[in-house]
C-alpha cells in the first residue's frame, strides 16, 4: 500500500535531491506547497513529488533556468508531465536493453 504523505527526507532520498533544494524550490514555485503540521514539518503528497520530478526534468534535462521552468509549468503542465513520463519510460527501457545485451554478450 502506498503512503499518503512523505517526509522531506524520504522525498530527498527517493529523488536523489538535497532537502535544501526542495525547500528552495518551494519558494520559487508557487505550485509546490507541501502540507505542514503545527511544528512546520513538511509532508509531501504523490502530486507534490510528481511536481518536483517535473521541475527536475525541466531544469536538468531541458536545461531551463528556474524562470524558464516556472513559465513552462504555468503554460503547459500536462505537456511537461507527459514529456517527463516519456523520458522516464525510455530510460527504463534503455536500462533493460543494456541488461539484455550484457546477458547475451
Amino acid at each position: 500500500m502506498e503512503k499518503l504523505y512523505y517526509s522531506i527526507a524520504e522525498v530527498s532520498k527517493m529523488l536523489e535531491i538535497n532537502a535544501s533544494n526542495l525547500r528552495f524550490w518551494e519558494k520559487e514555485f508557487k505550485q509546490l506547497k507541501p502540507r505542514r503540521n503545527d511544528k512546520g514539518t513538511r509532508f509531501y503528497t504523490r502530486d507534490d513529488i510528481n511536481l518536483v520530478k517535473q521541475i527536475m526534468f525541466l531544469v536538468n534535462n531541458q536545461n531551463l533556468t528556474l524562470e524558464g521552468a516556472r513559465q513552462k509549468l504555468g503554460q503547459k503542465k500536462d505537456h511537461v508531465a507527459k514529456q517527463q513520463e516519456l523520458i522516464e519510460r525510455l530510460r527504463k527501457i534503455r536500462t533493460e536493453l543494456r541488461g539484455i545485451s550484457k546477458a547475451l554478450g
